[in-house]
């Protein structure tokens, strides 16, 4: 989905440059004027819907002049269509899902860059913001977005299956975590009752970039260039997972297995089935686990590191929702005014963190005793707080680079390529490539 979303964008915004930072810098709310300005956002659940309606609410409370008009469910492709047409129907706050894109966002100079609103408010963003979250809502020195919220990876583990299987704790290295994984796999003839853990990478989460978020990839050289093939992480971390298949039966007989999954966002979820017994998931899979209730007790962790870096256990995958300014918008001020609130405002981060189950996105709110965060879910604050969690960095053509990675992972551990440094190095030249042609 990332990568058609990333492809729907690049094909939009390579058309023309979307707008300029100079558009609307001032308008009549500064001297109390009634304004009115338009915010899309990808927000559809009810829940989550009333969630972003009630901060807005609260945001017109302490601003009664400024009144906002929110439209939910927005893709980025509908966002950029807009901001390309221009006039009084395009929105002036946009939310997106989809980091990947801020790179796209920021070059094209769709969204404005924040830095002068910033400067001029007296706020130091990497004091407020947590820095894998700063550093995805910014491409080349470009602070187009700022984090509304976050998402943060980690370990779910079966207790009961744990406890049959004699295991105490969860795993902390890669070592543990296969040892255990090994322990937890239970065969049904040629096929599993149990599965430890489902390593292949169209399993759920089980991505490459959530993988080499243990690992502290840094995917780009200071020249720009993809490092993926000089990277030492990227090869260990595609050598791991292979060996985990080879592990816990083969590809084939992993993928025959993988079939029988349920949808990933229901209650058919394979965790919350006990097919597998471990999973990578997202702090919302809290929300999901104590809605559904599976017949076992089940717990978080961070997920496990590499042996030679033990000492970043706590680390993980970070991710989340960003949102900026229309270089079209003829009202920047106000919209500023909206979302410096939804951006920085303690407890509008922390109510909206608490309504939706996402992680908060500022210092202070991760600190907040407001936030509502049994240990469960505080396993996931504790990850985003972590100086060794990390992103994957914003490229010009959004998440082209991920999904090329990812195209050589799924060749790697299926056996169609054999030869790991060959592929990394057809791999890396392939980005460059890409990203040439999309500047």
């Amino acid at each position: 989905m990332a990568a058609l979303a990333g492809s729907a964008v690049l094909a939009l915004l390579s058309t023309a440059c979307t707008g300029s930072n100079d558009t609307g810098g001032n308008d009549d709310s500064a001297a109390g004027k009634d304004v009115t300005i338009t915010f899309w956002h990808g927000w559809s659940q009810d829940n989550e819907v009333k969630a972003i309606n009630d901060s807005v609410a609260a945001f017109e409370k302490t601003h009664p002049n400024i009144h906002v008009k929110a439209v939910s469910n927005v893709a980025d492709d509908k966002v950029n269509q807009a901001l390309r047409a221009g006039g009084d129907d395009a929105p002036d706050v946009v939310s997106s899902f989809s980091t990947n894109n801020v790179g796209m966002f920021c070059s094209t100079k769709a969204f404005i860059d924040l830095k002068p609103q910033l400067q001029k408010s007296g706020i130091d963003p990497a004091k407020t913001f947590p820095a894998a979250m700063l550093n995805y809502t910014q491409f080349k020195g470009n602070q187009c977005s700022l984090p509304l919220l976050g998402d943060a990876y980690g370990l779910y583990y079966n207790k009961k299956a744990f406890a049959a299987a004699g295991i105490a704790n969860p795993p902390k290295t890669f070592s543990e975590f296969a040892a255990d994984a090994k322990l937890l796999t239970v065969a049904d003839g040629d096929g599993y009752k149990q599965l430890g853990f489902m390593p292949l990478y169209h399993g759920y989460e089980s991505t490459t970039e959530h993988f080499l978020g243990q690992y502290g990839a840094t995917y780009f050289g200071e020249d720009g260039k993809s490092n993926l093939a000089s990277d030492p992480t990227v090869a260990a971390m595609l050598n791991w997972q292979k060996g985990l298949v080879d592990q816990l039966g083969g590809y084939a007989k992993l993928e025959k297995f993988r079939s029988t999954f349920g949808e990933e966002f229901s209650a058919k979820n394979p965790f919350h089935t006990g097919q597998v017994a471990m999973a990578i998931d997202g702090e919302w899979r809290t929300a999901a686990l104590a809605e559904n209730k599976p017949d076992f007790d089940w717990a978080t962790a961070p997920f496990p590191v590499p042996d030679d870096q033990a000492d970043t256990w706590g680390r993980g995958y970070q991710t989340g929702t960003i949102v900026g300014i229309a270089s079209t918008s003829k009202k920047q001020a106000a919209s500023w005014e909206f979302v410096k609130y939804l951006t920085t405002d303690t407890d509008a981060v922390v109510n909206f963190a608490n309504a939706i189950h996402n992680v908060p996105s500022t210092v202070d709110a991760l600190n907040s005793p407001k936030l509502a965060a049994d240990p469960n879910f505080k396993t996931f604050i504790d990850i985003a707080k972590n100086a060794h969690s990390g992103t994957t960095p914003p490229a010009v053509n959004g998440s082209g680079y991920i999904t090329t990675l990812q195209n050589l992972g799924y060749d790697y551990e299926s056996g169609k390529q054999s030869d790991l440094a060959a592929g990394l190095a057809a791999t890396a030249k392939q980005i460059d490539t890409d990203i040439a042609q999309a500047k």
